[in-house]
């Protein structure tokens, strides 16, 4: 009895639906919108979030970084003769390391942007002078042979290592370990490859993204005695002379607790001695904070606009119903007045 009613109620909103086509079409249309509008809003703002966070926590709650800047209005010379100097020093690094109590360590590099060459084969790339810290510090992973050693920096051995796009440039058909890459005059030994690593993105503004595919990390002493902290480049036909000693130091903290702390007492101890502002501090795990917050401001926001868009599209609906009996008014009540 249940199941014939059921079936015949089945028989009468399917024939309806057919006689009216224009206006079921929309009717699911306005379904189909609505709820497509909500799953691509949360998955894109669920994805965009994860992205972010991801590569905060990829610099390491637990870590402070600073890196050198110029401060603005500060010209170069136009000659090689005038030098203007800026950023960390090595002196910075010294005292960040042996006067604050809460850091485990502190680990400097320098970078530079420079041509490397192997026989016909040249690519533009980001030359990064570091320590064996580097590697576990950036997450980074070998392909092939072995990453720089304390011994590499005690001998100031002519080495690198390359990234994994580098080395394709360069040796697109043969293996690069124990051969020869020429950077400016000198030639260093490849002694292993890293494996291919996302980029990190401008997170917040206060972060420049990095390519690791296309570095080449060279001992941190090595590049202090090949190519010094003087350098000189040519850009749109003028001469810029810098001298930088130290691009970043990434601080670790021995407790996390006290990261934000030891970040001000950082800030204090560079301004007693800096007398321009020529350096930034980014303290990841506040970025961190500042991204969870706006990640829950935007699902309240993709929660307002997915209302809005199923109410929207439940009203298109509620309208296309009421047409319907509306117009049908009449049969409905032949059919009640029959006992249907």
């Amino acid at each position: 009895m249940l199941r014939s009613k059921f079936l015949q109620t089945l028989r009468l909103g399917v024939k309806s639906l057919l006689l009216h086509k224009l206006r079921s079409v929309l009717a699911v249309l306005g379904i189909m919108i609505g709820v497509t509008a909500v799953i691509w809003l949360v998955a894109m703002g669920e994805g965009v979030s994860y992205q972010a966070q991801q590569q905060i926590k990829d610099l390491g709650a637990d870590n402070i970084i600073i890196r050198s800047i110029k401060p603005a209005g500060q010209s170069t010379g136009a000659t090689s003769s005038f030098f203007v100097s800026y950023g960390l020093l090595r002196d910075d690094l010294k005292r960040i390391a042996t006067t604050i109590p809460t850091v485990k360590r502190a680990t400097p590099l320098r970078e530079l942007s420079k041509e490397a060459r192997y026989i016909e084969h040249t690519c533009e790339i980001r030359l990064v002078g570091c320590t064996p810290a580097y590697l576990a510090m950036n997450n980074l992973k070998m392909a092939r042979g072995r990453f720089l050693t304390d011994g590499d920096l005690k001998h100031v051995d002519n080495v690198c290592v390359l990234a994994h796009e580098t080395a394709e440039q360069l040796f697109p058909y043969a293996n690069p370990i124990n051969k020869a890459v020429q950077i400016d005059k000198d030639f260093y030994k490849v002694v292993g490859v890293t494996r291919e690593r996302a980029a990190s993105g401008n997170i917040g503004g206060s972060f420049t993204g990095q390519d690791y595919n296309k570095d080449v990390y060279i001992p941190l002493e090595t590049l202090r005695h090949r190519i010094g902290d003087q350098v000189l480049t040519s850009k749109a036909g003028s001469r810029e002379g810098e001298i930088v000693q130290l691009s970043q130091l990434t601080v670790t903290v021995s407790d996390i607790s006290q990261v934000e702390e030891t970040a001000a007492v950082i800030k204090i101890l560079l301004d007693k001695f800096h007398k321009l502002e020529d350096y930034s501090i980014i303290v990841p795990k506040e970025l961190l904070k500042q991204a969870e917050i706006l990640q829950m401001m935007f699902r309240v926001l993709s929660v307002l606009v997915a209302g809005i868009s199923l109410l929207v599209g439940g009203i298109g609906i509620m309208n296309i119903m009421l047409a319907t009996v509306t117009e049908r008014t009449r049969e409905i009540g032949i059919r009640r007045a029959l006992g249907a």
